[in-house]
């Protein structure tokens, strides 16, 4: 049971929450307030299902990739502790909980779950062939804001591209720092990424991206017409990206992964300032 748990990550809620946060955004910044009940589980439960989803598709298509990088060597499919078929068969399984889950939506949202699904699918298998897989990694996770939007209002407002856009760019910035941990051995097995064409402009890029997240937030916030404490929010994310700032100076595997980690706190503190600008 204990491969199982590892095998879908339910050891490590970090992917859920980073994948949670911007579903979180969608559904209070669609309603404009709370949202449905039953679409905060529906959500909440089609989140947490497709992460662990993702996490075994993911290590069936490294599998024989994962043994050469001393973070991820000892992972079950790497190691033999659970089979490639028994894999898919949990990956399979896991689909159709998902699908029980969106069918109780509407037909739009059912519709764009299927391209939520193939981008998802697809993800693991785009860094053999691109050199910017988190690009597609943003858009399958950024897939949670149109839904959020087409299950809440029944339609797909111009409005929740913003929300799209901001998802998309975060994840380009944390899935980076998560790759620049695994740069050098990603080199040496042939494993493509942002991190590795970035180089030794790395932080130069980041710094870029996190001042276009930034004002794509501040654009948001118009949009939305949202109070002062969702600004007094982004203050607190500025912080957070100069203390990412500091840690990649060091160029240090494990202070990359421990930028990334703390990208959580930049989601939750941005859903802190949708959520009180918004439910109250």
């Amino acid at each position: 049971m204990n491969g199982y748990i590892r095998l879908m990550r339910l050891d490590k809620p970090i992917g859920t929450l980073l994948l949670l946060w911007p579903t979180y955004w969608a559904l209070f910044l669609s309603a404009g307030g709370w949202p449905d009940f039953d679409l905060l589980i529906i959500f909440t439960l089609g989140v947490i299902v497709m992460r662990t989803a993702g996490c075994v598709i993911n290590d069936f298509a490294d599998r024989n990739i994962d043994k050469y990088i001393k973070r991820t060597k000892d992972r079950p499919l790497t190691s033999g502790e659970i089979s490639p078929k028994t894999a898919l068969v949990l990956f399979v399984m896991l689909l159709f909980i998902a699908l029980a889950l969106v069918l109780q939506t509407n037909q739009l949202t059912i519709q764009l779950s299927f391209i939520a699904l193939l981008l998802a699918s697809l993800y693991p298998f785009t860094k053999r062939w691109t050199n910017f897989p988190q690009l597609v990694l943003g858009a399958a996770f950024g897939m949670s804001v149109p839904m959020a939007f087409s299950a809440q209002t029944g339609s797909l407002p111009l409005t929740s591209g913003i929300v799209f856009l901001a998802t998309l760019v975060w994840t380009l910035i944390y899935d980076t720092l998560y790759a620049m941990a695994d740069r050098d051995e990603d080199i040496k097995i042939g494993v493509k990424s942002t991190a590795i064409v970035f180089q030794k402009y790395d932080q130069i890029i980041i710094t870029l991206l996190q001042i276009l997240l930034i004002s794509i937030f501040i654009v948001m916030g118009n949009i939305f017409k949202l109070d002062q404490i969702y600004y007094f929010s982004l203050i607190i994310i500025v912080i957070f990206m100069i203390y990412h700032q500091f840690l990649m100076r060091k160029r240090q595997n494990e202070q990359y992964f421990k930028a990334f980690l703390s990208n959580n706190y930049i989601g939750m503190t941005a859903f802190a300032g949708i959520f009180f600008s918004v439910a109250f």
